[in-house]
């Protein structure tokens, strides 16, 4: 196959590039190296996969750059990553997320459309599911209190990969991603960010009481759910949870980041952040059903992993 991997210069698209890759396929990414975070890290992770690739710079917002890049390439697939991520910044500039998600993922369905390809596997969320009341979430689950412009522009572009679906027998499946940490993380994510601090000896920031609960999905594991959902081709349209369907606290995660880095954290307190939820907890019964998904890295095991991916990129 020859796969499209939008945001493939990023976290978890760099892991999925290389993915692809070991299974002997051919790979075209589309990245725009934009500065949510700086852009040399993108940059090294594609130097890390080397020349392997082919690489398009530019913005999917631009319609003229999608049309242009579906009519120069063949492809048989598409896995579309790419987003401008995080709750906080989308509330700051929600219009920003509108045309980086809906927009973009709307001309990556036209342009499929268009040129016959009926493969696409849509990076999803698990901010969607907003207040759950019940837990474990379940992609049956009545969503209806989404608490940031992010999670409902990822909401709106599920509905409009359902469309193209129905509408144009595209086989296309939207994973919902719960929390995805490893080596390559955004540096902007807790996780990197409270190792990053702690090594330095500096204070990190505790929203909260620490109370909230977060289902941390293992890299590699979200991986192995994306692989196997691009093989999928059971049923026309599906939506599937991506976790390890396990939750850890804040207070927690920082005692197994003190714990594996040997320090003590300085923590600053400070209130709830607007848009944060108590809680994600994904149930992945669908995902071990459909996709054979067996997560297999148990926060314990993933955060010295991660601490020791960190400690050599210093």
């Amino acid at each position: 196959m020859h796969i499209l991997v939008t945001g493939g210069a990023g976290f978890i698209g760099s892991h999925f590039v290389e993915k692809c890759l070991r299974e002997g396929h051919e790979v075209t990414v589309v990245d725009d190296f934009n500065d949510f975070y700086d852009p040399a890290i993108k940059r090294g992770n594609i130097r890390d996969i080397g020349d392997r690739v082919r690489v398009v710079e530019g913005d999917l917002r631009s319609r003229d750059l999608v049309r242009k890049l579906f009519s120069e390439q063949k492809f048989d697939a598409v896995a579309h990553i790419a987003a401008r991520a995080g709750v906080r910044p989308s509330i700051q500039d929600p219009e920003l997320y509108v045309q980086a998600n809906v927009l973009a993922t709307l001309y990556l369905l036209e342009a499929c459309r268009e040129h016959g390809i009926k493969k696409f596997v849509f990076a999803s969320t698990s901010s969607i599911y907003g207040i759950n009341a019940k837990v474990p979430f379940s992609e049956d689950d009545l969503v209806q209190s989404t608490l940031s412009p992010y999670a409902s522009t990822k909401l709106c572009c599920e509905q409009l990969c359902s469309n193209y679906s129905r509408l144009y027998d595209m086989q296309i499946v939207c994973l919902r991603f719960f929390t995805v940490y490893g080596p390559r993380q955004r540096p902007d994510l807790a996780i990197h960010k409270f190792a990053k601090l702690m090594m330095q000896g500096k204070p990190i920031d505790q929203y909260g009481d620490g109370s909230t609960r977060r289902d941390y999905t293992f890299v590699d594991d979200i991986i192995q759910g994306v692989w196997s959902a691009m093989l999928y081709s059971d049923t026309p349209y599906e939506i599937i949870n991506l976790g390890e369907s396990e939750t850890t606290t804040l207070l927690q995660l920082i005692q197994l980041i003190e714990k594996h880095l040997g320090v003590q954290a300085q923590i600053r307190y400070l209130p709830d952040q607007p848009g944060d939820v108590p809680t994600t907890y994904a149930d992945i019964s669908k995902a071990r059903r459909l996709l054979a998904y067996h997560p297999t890295t148990k926060v314990e095991t993933g955060i010295p992993k991660f601490i020791e991916w960190l400690k050599t990129r210093r």
